[in-house]
């Protein structure tokens, strides 16, 4: 999927990779899409939680069960102000 920001959250654990979510989207324009690649298990449902109440769209989550530490990969489109 193509996308306009990626952001690295490995290693973080919650909230980190929520509210560096929330700063990345900011720089990123209206309807614009942020990668953001976590570690963290919770971050799944907290992403999840976070999309439904700010209003920006989960497009996709997924899982890396290659790498060395499972990573879960989160596609989220900005929501158009």
């Amino acid at each position: 999927m193509e996308f306009h920001q990626e952001l690295d959250a490995r290693g973080l654990k919650c909230p980190l990779p929520i509210l560096r979510c929330k700063k990345a989207l900011a720089d990123v324009g209206s309807g614009e899409i942020l990668k953001v690649i976590a570690t963290d298990p919770g971050s799944v449902k907290d992403f999840q939680a976070f999309c439904k109440q700010t209003g920006h769209e989960m497009l996709s989550v997924g899982e890396d069960g290659n790498a060395p530490q499972k990573e879960f990969i989160f596609y989220i489109r900005k929501r158009v102000a």
